[in-house]
């Protein structure tokens, strides 16, 4: 991969190189003659001076950009919920390869909100809203299909209900149905949570759909996690002494 902060048609910091070649030790930037000490970038020999300039021009990692990579990240797991819930709930097809777009787009939403920064806790991030997006989207999924099924069962009921043949059941009073204990709203909603994180396991119940659902699912959090791992670093050893063998070479 080639870098952007390096002047064209200068090498590029991607291959190693070694000194004591014939023409002496040059810096892979400014292709100035290296006499003092040296850096090696991505294992190409660099100046001090063309490697603090590259350190100035990359964007450092910090708070500030995790915070703002992982709150785009959020929306876009979001997003990908509402899509993959909404995508089963319209077409009536649960397809475990919309798992791939929903990584897709939350790896990019990550990197969006880091400026192209990555590394093990955009990564981390990546996976755990990815799998979250996912899996939780189970829940408005079999909401809707809980308020069908319902509505299907009074329909049936009313029918039932208004033909002639139930009119003496029409003029008994209706029995009050057992007394249930009632959970809270907060106690309900975290069943659906839970049930939502864990529904990619549940579906191993159908062993066949499950599984092929389960290994879609890592693959989608797969390309999340190579997406999110940056590609704007460098890799800065040194300094190193050169003195030495620059008195040589003269």
């Amino acid at each position: 991969m080639s870098d952007k902060n390096l002047p064209e048609p200068t090498p590029q910091f991607i291959t190693a190189e070694y000194p004591g070649s014939a023409g002496g030790d040059r810096c892979a930037a400014c292709n100035q003659s290296i006499t003092a000490y040296y850096y090696r970038v991505n294992g190409k020999m660099a100046c001090e001076s063309c490697t603090e300039r590259l350190r100035r021009e990359l964007p450092q990692d910090s708070h500030v950009a995790y915070v703002r990579g992982l709150i785009f990240g959020i929306i876009a797991a979001i997003l990908g919920m509402i899509f993959y819930a909404g995508f089963t709930i319209v077409t009536g097809f649960y397809i475990g390869y919309v798992s791939l777009a929903v990584g897709w787009l939350v790896g990019k939403a990550i990197m969006l909100g880091s400026k192209g920064l990555g590394g093990k806790r955009y990564q981390i991030a990546a996976v755990v809203l990815t799998y979250a997006a996912v899996s939780l989207a189970a829940v408005p999924i079999a909401i809707h299909y809980q308020i069908s099924a319902k509505n299907e069962r009074s329909a049936i009921e009313t029918k039932s209900l208004s033909s002639p043949s139930d009119k003496t059941a029409q003029s008994e009073p209706a029995k009050p149905d057992s007394e249930m204990p009632k959970m809270s709203f907060t106690a309900a909603l975290a069943q659906l949570l839970l049930i939502g994180l864990a529904s990619p396991f549940l579906e191993l119940q159908d062993p066949l759909h499950g599984v092929i659902g389960l290994v879609i699912l890592l693959v989608g959090i797969r390309i999340a996690w190579r997406i999110t791992q940056g590609s704007r670093r460098l890799d800065v050893q040194g300094p190193y002494d050169n003195s030495a063998a620059a008195s040589v070479m003269r």
